[in-house]
């Protein structure tokens, strides 16, 4: 081969290299524009909510802290707290209306969390009570402490379907930006930028490398919190979690459901695990006396399937209010049954609702094999159903482990603190990136970066790219958005070039 043929094969060689450094560096450029917003959004949010718990027992202290001295026992052990039924009855005195949920003192310095729906139809309250004196020391709107409103804007649930979509469609397209921005920063024998910074902040390579350096540390959170936080986007989650747990009730196939069951699942009362949100709650079998006869259940006598479900419904209009209190176990004895099935402090009961209710417990510690939910008889006081972490399938166990390290509870402080170094790290790349684009941009521009030689490029990555579109639909939707509106702006842009050099001929 002649150095002439040698040379060509180089140059066209070079010449591809730099064309696909391009066509990435453009789709790397849209990603940031649509991500980085909602990046800093989700550091920031992300951050304070890995301490959500301190944080709301401080700010709002005067509701969740016992605010009287907690005096030990003369034996060493935990005061004892007054009876959770009476503590119930002093809230529903304070606010009167209908109890659905409480939540023991999780702690001797920490308040019993009464839920009531007030008798005059205002939205749902959490009443606060001193579990040693019956004191009621405040209330505020349910699920509306700091620590939920921080929450709501993490995940943009505060602005409706819209912005779940988006942020759907921010954490697909953050995972292109990962890709796109390591193919940019890999070494092609350059020296600096890579693991330090060179210059000073006045220049713009200052902030190339800054937002270069960052990038590469957070890049790997920036992939492990999107897809470990896809679980709970509007389509996408939504669609699996129908597919992955829509059947035996919404209950792993490891779990034996034998028991009639409610239309009511258990996401509708209670806040639960990805792999429980399609879970459906269990009937409480009526007294003997009022259980409908055979003649009752007519032509469904017999039969299973769905006769299980309805048939019991039929004899609740003959239970008087009386009547069903009377036959009822009782909160304290349910609360004393919970604690025998060996539920974690902080779990939540949820109150019978219905005739046929059953009273949920509930809890969601930082370790994961402490998850337990427990449906109970109301007259009975029977365990119907008790979920365990271990009872979920290898899909499910490893999701709920991704989702449990994303909200930083799985491996204590050490946990949150990586994640905040990574949400710190999020927030440096993408003000050097706005820093270095501000630096970069022309004057009335919006600063593109270059069409490479062989415009082919930017459709061979939009290609690329379009996997992730695949398994995230949302994302692909976008995909197709923003590749029809480059491939507009490519044409105006040719045709202003095209006018330019006619005009000057």
């Amino acid at each position: 081969m002649s150095t002439a043929t040698k040379s060509e094969t180089a140059s066209r060689a070079g010449r591809g290299i730099s064309d696909i450094y391009r066509a990435v560096w453009r789709w790397h450029f849209y990603a940031g524009l649509l991500v980085l917003p909602f990046l800093v959004l989700l550091s920031v949010t992300g951050g304070l909510y890995l301490f959500r718990d301190g944080i709301d027992q401080f700010v709002h202290s005067d509701l969740m802290k016992v605010n009287t001295p907690v005096v030990q026992q003369a034996s060493g052990e935990a005061p004892v707290s007054l009876p959770l039924s009476e503590q119930v009855t002093q809230a529903l005195s304070s606010l009167p209306g209908k109890a659905v949920r409480v939540v023991p003192s999780p702690a001797d310095d920490l308040t019993t969390e009464v839920d009531i729906v007030p008798a005059d139809g205002s939205g749902k309250q959490a009443v606060y009570v001193n579990p040693y004196t019956g004191d009621v020391q405040g209330q505020m709107a349910y699920r509306d402490t700091i620590m939920w409103t921080v929450r709501r804007l993490h995940s943009l649930a505060i602005t409706g379907p819209i912005g779940n979509a988006a942020v759907e469609i921010a954490g697909g397209w953050s995972i292109l930006l990962v890709l796109s921005g390591l193919y940019l920063w890999w070494p092609r024998g350059q020296k600096g930028g890579i693991v330090t910074l060179r210059t000073t902040p006045a220049r713009r390579l200052w902030w190339r490398d800054l937002h270069a350096v960052s990038g590469i540390v957070a890049g790997g959170f920036i992939v492990f919190l999107a897809v470990t936080g896809m679980p709970w986007s509007m389509v996408w989650g939504a669609k699996v979690n129908e597919l992955a747990n829509g059947h035996n009730y919404g209950y792993p196939d490891g779990v034996r459901v034998n028991t009639p069951m409610s239309d009511m699942r258990l996401v509708d009362q209670e806040l639960t695990t990805w792999s429980l949100e399609q879970a459906v709650i269990p009937l409480s079998s009526l007294p003997a006396a009022s259980a409908p006869t055979a003649a009752d259940e007519g032509e469904h006598a017999g039969h299973g399937g769905s006769a299980a479900k309805e048939a019991p419904v039929a004899a609740t209009s003959s239970l008087s209010a009386a009547a069903i209190a009377q036959a009822d176990i009782g909160l304290d004895k349910a609360q004393s049954i919970f604690a025998r099935e060996g539920l974690a402090a902080g779990y939540a009961i949820n109150l019978p609702g219905t005739p046929q209710g059953v009273y949920t417990g509930s809890v969601y510690p930082d370790e994961l094999e402490r998850q337990q939910v427990v449906h109970m008889d109301r007259y009975s006081g029977d365990v119907l159903l008790d979920m365990h972490y271990a009872d979920y399938g290898p899909v499910g166990q490893a999701l709920e482990w991704g989702i449990n390290v994303h909200m930083g509870q799985q491996y204590g402080l050490i946990n949150q603190l990586i994640l905040v170094v990574a949400c710190a790290a999020m927030v440096l790349m993408s003000v050097g990136a706005g820093a270095m684009w501000w630096k970069r941009r022309p004057a009335g521009g919006i600063g593109i970066p270059p069409l490479p030689k062989e415009r082919r490029r930017v459709a061979g990555v939009w290609g690329l790219m379009m996997i992730v579109g695949v398994i995230y639909p949302l994302v692909g939707l976008s995909l197709i958005v923003m590749g029809a509106l480059d491939w507009i702006w490519i044409r105006a842009s040719s045709k202003r070039e095209d006018n330019l050099k006619e005009a000057s001929a």
